[in-house]
């Protein structure tokens, strides 16, 4: 039974993953537009079989008794997986809450998009409101002025804090949406009663929050007292720090005491060098390599391990053009499976980027340093991360584009040091953000006289460095809350297990073909055929626990520190 959900997955996948891919990256509107109509064909066939009660039977029935045939442990965690997956639209309900959970569904997702528009818009208010001095500094309207964003980089604090006060003031509306929102999402999980995840309870979840909130404190606050010496250095006044001014003084930090510029950088990050390093860093981990094939140079490299032969396909659609959308992102073609006849079916993703066009005289350049933001997915990229930043890695390929000159050492510190800027307050600022997703859909529910903003003041005021700005509602421009639906934690357990990794396995030697495999052949290739907790646990020979969580990022805060201080030290 196992075997026929995962070829029926396989199937509709591989119409529905290439049609969103096609009505996102085609040129010719032809093609999104009929691409568009796939989407809506495939969307409507799998809810039919999302709601087909004869299929739902057969899967619990060998869910629960077992199967015809003998099955194996990843069968039967495949299994609960399909299962999991049933339950979420209600089919195992009777009729009357099914279709309440239908109801529930749409309900929630229309209160999301509207919720989503609504944080993007700006906000005008009468210019009279302002000091003449600083009107300049917005968008003028009549006798408006209007505010499109918290104005961060903004020199004069008068600014940055304007901006941050107006653009975040409450919004009576968006506070209904929101409260609807995760009201739904309560009356659903409670009807539903569905979960599972790398943390697997929301106990652990939370217990784990608390306890890097604890932790994180001190190094926050010695971030944000050297943001205090710095604002008090600058101006002639001698208020505290604000929320409005901490991206300001991070970025002021990286430019003056690191001089690190983007022109000073990119011209030893061409797109080539970097694909050459990541050829080099693939090889010496695993023996795998990327190899330019045809149909076009360029269009797509396939990954071949060297003694295993091609493992899959990339198509890379790298530059910029008019039309395309603008984002950074990567798009599933079709899924790696054993097939019946004992063959293997090759993965094919497409990497979807916005990069410059080379032009006549200079390749594609590269600003070095990714950001990446639910669960256990997110593993593989954050590593990736630690040997981005690495210099023993960097130095193999960062290269002059003219010149052919390596990167200069001392640049290349300043360069990882400026990643690790005020890092720690950072961390703190997410742990908030987790816990005020989880107090929002906890059991812990606000009363009547209660809004989403009180408890944004509560939350903030107890696990952030920096206390609550009276009447403003920061949340209501938050448009995680609609995408991670309780889950906003999830970057920070990955987080945490890919430091753990990356200290265990590969910070002595991040080129090791031993520990490259071990961490191929007990992680990677399992894909979603082992449960996560137990799976990292094993890899890790630890019970994946908050305390041990917590370790890992702390360790990598105190590491990224040192790199601070050793890059400014004479």
């Amino acid at each position: 039974m196992v075997e026929v959900f995962d070829n029926l997955s396989d199937t509709l996948c591989r119409v529905a993953d290439l049609a969103e891919f096609i009505r996102m990256a085609h040129p010719q509107a032809r093609y999104s537009h009929a691409a568009e109509d796939a989407c809506i064909a495939i969307g409507g066939l799998v809810e039919q079989l999302n709601t087909h009660r004869k299929l739902y039977d057969s899967l619990r029935e060998v869910v629960q008794h077992g199967d015809k045939i003998p099955t194996t442990d990843v069968d039967r965690h495949v299994a609960r997986l399909f299962l999991f997956d049933f339950e979420q639209s209600g089919i195992h309900l009777d009729e009357a809450q099914r279709r309440r959970v239908v109801s529930l569904n749409e309900s929630i997702l229309t209160l999301g998009q509207h919720f989503m528009n609504g944080s993007l818009h700006p906000r005008a208010v009468p210019k009279t409101n302002l000091p003449e001095n600083i009107r300049q500094h917005f968008t003028i309207d009549g006798d408006n002025v209007v505010v499109t964003g918290l104005y961060a980089d903004a020199h004069m604090e008068i600014t940055r804090e304007a901006g941050y006060k107006i653009f975040l003031h409450p919004d009576p509306h968006q506070e209904v949406l929101l409260t609807d929102m995760i009201n739904g999402r309560h009356e659903m999980a409670t009807i539903c009663a569905v979960n599972g995840s790398l943390a697997e309870t929301p106990e652990l979840v939370v217990d784990f929050l608390k306890h890097l909130a604890s932790e994180v404190r001190p190094r926050a606050q010695e971030d944000f007292d050297e943001m205090n010496t710095l604002k008090k250095a600058q101006y002639s006044y001698s208020r505290d720090v604000a929320p409005w001014d901490v991206p300001y003084f991070a970025s002021q930090v990286r430019q003056n005491k690191f001089l690190v510029s983007a022109s000073d950088l990119m011209p030893y990050f061409s797109l080539g060098a970097v694909m050459e390093g990541l050829n080099g860093l693939l090889l010496n981990l695993y023996n795998v390599t990327l190899e330019v094939e045809e149909p076009s140079p360029g269009e797509l490299w396939a990954m071949k391990h060297n003694t295993e032969g091609v493992l899959g396909y990339i198509y890379c659609d790298f530059y910029e053009r008019p039309g395309k959308a603008h984002q950074d992102c990567h798009f599933t073609i079709r899924g790696g499976k054993l097939l019946a006849d004992g063959s293997y079916q090759d993965p094919i993703v497409v990497l979807h980027l916005n990069l410059p066009s080379p032009s006549w005289s200079s390749p594609s350049l590269l600003t070095p340093g990714t950001r990446c933001s639910t669960d256990f997915a997110e593993v593989p990229s954050i590593l990736m991360e630690f040997f981005a930043m690495d210099p023993r890695v960097l130095s193999t390929f960062a290269r002059h584009y003219k010149t052919g000159e390596v990167i200069p050492q001392k640049l290349l510190e300043r360069l990882v040091a400026s990643k690790s800027v005020f890092v720690a307050s950072e961390m703190q600022l997410q742990t908030f953000y987790s816990l005020l997703d989880q107090r929002y859909h906890g059991e812990e529910r606000w009363s009547l006289a209660t809004t989403t903003t009180n408890i944004l003041e509560e939350v903030q005021n107890k696990y952030y460095g920096l206390p609550y700005v009276q009447n403003t509602a920061w949340q209501l421009r938050f448009g995680h809350l609609v995408g991670y639906g309780a889950k906003y934690y999830a970057y920070l357990v990955s987080r945490a297990v890919a430091s753990w990794i990356w200290q265990k396995y590969f910070s002595e030697d991040p080129f090791s073909r031993e520990k490259g495999e071990k961490y191929r052949t007990e992680v990677l290739s399992h894909g979603g055929g082992k449960p996560p907790r137990a799976m990292v646990g094993e890899f890790l020979g630890r019970e994946v626990m908050a305390e041990s969580m917590v370790d890992a990022l702390m360790t990598d805060l105190d590491y990224r520190k040192l790199k601070v201080d050793s890059a400014l030290s004479p």
